[in-house]
């Protein structure tokens, strides 16, 4: 199966840049969002970083329906969306998604180099999915690489040539492993598992530096029989358990997507940490 990257001319196409992160990697991280994913899990947290083009996020909590954003304007970033970002007294509009060269967005984060060499910490590649945008991940870890302690997040799901050449750039991996079922992983992500459990073992095998992580969504990822699936799958292999975000339905609205109805919140599984040799469960 050929799993195919996205080119932009060595363009990224970045969503967000989050300073000051402690949940993605060791120590304090600034965290590189990367737009455009090609899984669909129902339980996504982040659907502004689905789409691999710029798209309008428009929040509807607190509108006061003046209308003013209607009006056209002559911005050049708003007429792609005919209608004017900069005009709402409440700053409830923005585009999600801006392109970077490669030596921008390097510079960039390199002027935090004195911080992060002071207390530990880097920079991590997440997402959307960076691996989406192979060719601009590897020439901007070219330009960290020895300078920045780099981490990446990642499905795992890309060809075996782009996911190697990018984890063996990286100080350290973080990969999902979602469902062991190949049904029900098509069914919950929309795109088959084989691809990304082919990768996971090349992972273990690579000599870098990662743990693995599953998202515990309630009925469908923290049942018994996935999570040990998924322990018989990594053996002694470290992996983290996420507890799922409840908030994450509130974004949908905004970027003029549904939430699933397939998650019932209030339908958690307990489980026995002890399936796993080696896990560790977030708070």
């Amino acid at each position: 199966m050929r799993v195919r990257s996205i080119h932009f001319d060595m363009n990224g196409l970045i969503f967000d840049i989050k300073e000051f992160s402690i949940r993605d990697g060791e120590g304090i991280r600034t965290t590189v969002f990367f737009k455009g994913c090609p899984l669909r899990c129902i339980w996504c947290h982040n659907p502004e970083g689905l789409s691999p083009t710029p798209e309008l996020y428009e929040q509807t909590e607190g509108c006061l329906g003046c209308g003013l954003c209607r009006i056209k304007c002559g911005h050049p970033d708003c007429r792609a969306y005919g209608r004017c970002l900069h005009i709402c007294p409440k700053n409830l509009l923005r585009s999600v998604g801006r392109e970077y060269e490669v030596e921008e967005l390097s510079q960039r984060l390199l002027t935090q180099k004195t911080f992060f060499d002071a207390i530990g910490g880097g920079v991590t590649l997440s997402g959307g999915e960076p691996l989406l945008q192979a060719d601009f991940c590897v020439e901007l870890l070219k330009e960290l690489k020895g300078k920045l302690h780099t981490t990446i997040e990642t499905s795992g799901y890309a060809n075996e040539t782009d996911f190697e050449r990018i984890i063996h750039l990286c100080d350290f991996v973080i990969m999902d492993i979602k469902l062991m079922d190949e049904e029900a992983h098509r069914h919950y992500t929309g795109v088959s598992n084989t691809q990304i459990l082919s990768n996971a073992k090349l992972l273990i095998k690579s000599g870098v530096p990662h743990f693995f992580r599953t998202p515990l969504i309630p009925g469908i990822t923290d049942t018994e029989e996935n999570l040990r699936a998924i322990s018989q799958f990594i053996g002694d292999e470290p992996i983290e358990l996420l507890p799922y975000n409840d908030l994450a339905p509130a974004k949908y609205a905004a970027v003029h997507r549904t939430f699933t109805e397939e998650i019932d919140l209030g339908k958690k599984n307990t489980f026995d940490l002890s399936i796993f040799k080696n896990a560790v469960l977030r708070a």
